[in-house]
């Protein structure tokens, strides 16, 4: 009993030690110019945030960086399916390129190309993005985005109507032109006028997105495949049996299938548990089992190709070279220019709901929120700095960075300021240099964490307005014609025309009926105008100089004209009860007669 009180109170006094010199680090650093600049506790800035203190702030990014690192492998799987700019030199009979060696030994090197890419890319944004918002958000290549940017506007092996590399120059025009939206204020804006419900059916869409491509064969466990006789089809099998896309023989016998499941079941089970690091876990572990190569489930078999990454995974240790996207833009429209503005302003549309909103979660999760004006400081250089970052990603070859959700799991943890993001930022930054080990991680690892993310973003479907028609049809047709046109512009698009043309139609049978014939459930309609409350753009401002939306001064400006009405009212008060008081001192004056006058 004794032994154990004692070595209960050496480790209690270790604890305590260690906990005071965390203490007296973060008062140091807190209180230095550099506490300063990210308004850290007792840094004596007027505006420092009472709950920032440098370890947890390095903790909150150390968090962000365990549940989102993931994202090196599967965003450089996902684009690498593109073939990037290598060459093709046979085709099949359906037009699309055959796996020959050479074409395959190409798509592994640009495979390690994205590692390299997606690490610097995301380290360079979230360190730009944290020292210049301040705010504890990490930016990466965004899921989803990823997705459409391969399977729809480029296509697998190059097989869509845009090559790779004007793809990227379209992504590069994007983030200029968001630029111009964030500077104009029509950014913010835009997001307003976009109603509701169709924000969140756009998610839950992609969230099923990316589920079908976790459960397909190329970037995922290879559960479903296509078929003959029906769109879908179970899979399962082995690849070597696997013809024409189809498995005409054993099914559901792929011991790599099983063991993505087995990889994703263990996330799941320590997500339960609320262990922060569970994605990147179950990943791993996947990976280790995947990693010797005298097995069935081995990632480095006996062929041409196993051995090329075999040779590059024995390094361990090594800066890999961008060699194949690196300013891979590509400006010649020939031909291709209606397709071009199609992915450019699908880009657009896509990029403004996911990041815009994101970031306004992001930021109200960590309490910088504005609640009487719906915003957040430097709301317009955090948007200005997202849109270059997306031209910056597109240079080194990557699709559009964003906003990740992901961001939460530091805020949770007590990420307050930019000093999360950057920690995050130098964490990615020296995942670059273990390439060989990120680039060797099989697509049947990584499969199952895309169904896990399309789980957490199906959950708010019950954020969708579904007790009326007019909002419910067209947020549902939105969720399905994502993952089954396996297109988010095709399923966005066609949610903004059911809506528009659904409640059109309703509007005008209810204005000529002078509102004597209404839907029965015409009261929950979830309320959208063209003119959304706040404040709005200034350059709308500048031009209608108040005249337009009588109600922007009632939203935007409530606090001050408030201000100024009660300070009127006041000074008139005041003014009513001098001239009472001079009126009734006058009448209790002794008045002149009439005979002295």
């Amino acid at each position: 009993m004794k032994f154990k009180e004692s070595v209960n109170g050496a480790v209690n006094g270790i604890l305590d030690r260690l906990k005071n010199a965390v203490n007296r680090i973060d008062d140091r650093v807190n209180q230095s110019t550099f506490g300063r600049v990210f308004r850290l506790k007792g840094s004596g800035h007027e505006n420092e945030i009472h709950d920032a203190t440098f370890s947890a702030e390095l903790r909150a990014g150390l968090t962000t960086f365990a549940t989102m690192v993931y994202i090196i492998a599967v965003n450089a799987h996902i684009l690498s399916d593109t073939g990037a700019n290598c060459v093709c030199k046979n085709k099949n009979d359906l037009g699309l390129c055959s796996n020959e060696a050479e074409y395959v030994m190409c798509q592994n090197e640009v495979r390690r190309d994205l590692v390299t890419a997606t690490a610097a890319v995301a380290g360079f944004s979230s360190i730009v993005f944290g020292f210049l918002t301040n705010l504890p958000v990490a930016l990466a290549p965004g899921m989803g985005l990823n997705a459409y940017f391969t399977y729809q506007v480029v296509g697998v092996r190059g097989s869509g109507g845009i090559p790779y590399g004007l793809a990227l120059t379209a992504v590069f025009v994007e983030g200029f032109i968001f630029i111009l939206l964030a500077i104009t204020g029509m950014r913010h804006w835009m997001v307003k006028i976009i109603p509701g419900t169709l924000k969140t059916a756009s998610g839950v869409g992609i969230g099923l997105f990316l589920t079908l491509t976790g459960m397909s064969y190329g970037n995922g466990i290879g559960l479903v495949t296509g078929s003959v006789s029906t769109p879908l089809a179970i899979g399962g099998c082995p690849p070597e049996y696997l013809i024409r896309g189809e498995c005409p023989r054993d099914i559901m016998k792929s011991h790599k299938m099983w063991l993505g499941i087995f990889g994703g079941l263990l996330t799941a089970w320590l997500m339960a548990f609320r262990v922060r690091s569970a994605i990147i876990i179950g990943v791993a572990a996947v990976s280790i089992l995947s990693w010797p190569r005298n097995t069935s489930i081995s990632y480095f078999p006996h062929t041409e190709e196993g051995d090329s990454r075999f040779e590059f995974f024995s390094r361990i240790v090594e800066f890999h070279p961008i060699k194949h996207t690196l300013s891979a833009q590509e400006w010649d429209l020939t031909g291709k220019g209606a397709r071009f503005m199609i992915a450019l302003v699908t880009f657009l549309y896509v990029d403004i709901i996911d990041c815009t909103a994101t970031l306004y979660s992001m930021a109200r999760f960590c309490g910088k929120v504005d609640e009487k004006d719906g915003d957040f400081p430097r709301s317009t250089l955090a948007y200005c700095t997202d849109a270059a970052l997306i031209s910056f990603g597109s240079l080194l070859g990557c699709s559009p960075v964003t906003v990740f959700v992901e961001s939460g799991a530091g805020i949770a943890e007590g990420g307050r300021t930019g000093l999360t993001a950057i920690t995050t930022g130098i964490c990615f930054i020296l995942a670059i240099f273990f390439a060989p080990i990120f680039a060797s991680i099989p697509p049947w690892a990584t499969g199952c964490t895309l169904i896990l993310v399309g789980c957490l973003m199906i959950r708010q479907v019950t954020c969708v307005n579904w007790s009326y028609i007019g909002d419910a049809l067209p947020s549902f047709v939105t969720i399905a014609l994502i993952p089954f046109s396996y297109s988010v512009a095709y399923g966005l698009i066609a949610g903004i025309f059911t809506y528009t043309v659904l409640n059109s139609l309703i509007w005008l049978v209810i204005f000529v009926s002078r509102g004597e014939l209404e839907p029965k459930d015409y009261g929950r309609k979830e309320y959208w105008t063209w003119r959304p409350a706040g404040r709005k753009p200034w350059l709308i401002r500048l031009f209608t100089k108040g005249q337009y939306w009588a109600e922007e001064r009632l939203h935007s400006k409530r606090d001050g004209e408030e201000e100024r009405s009660i300070q009127h009212s006041h000074r008139s008060a005041a003014s009513s009860e001098e001239k009472a008081n001079e009126e009734q001192a006058a009448a209790s004056m002794p008045q002149p007669s009439t005979a002295r006058q």
